[in-house]
């Protein structure tokens, strides 16, 4: 997820809690919260497999 995905989130964000979105704006919304799930759950999935136990 890049940094003008996340500001477009924001934006979609406050603009729904100001004047709402029309359907393409809701969808595209929804595209963007998926996409951004699925990359901190692959960032943090890399974190933990190089994570070594040491004694």
């Amino acid at each position: 997820m890049t940094d003008e995905g996340i500001k477009r989130i924001n934006e979609l964000y406050h603009k729904s809690k100001e004047v709402g979105l029309t359907p393409e704006e809701k969808e595209e919304q929804a595209r963007l919260r998926a996409e951004y799930i699925r990359s901190v759950r692959e960032n943090l999935k890399s974190m933990l497999d190089n994570i070594e136990v040491v004694d």
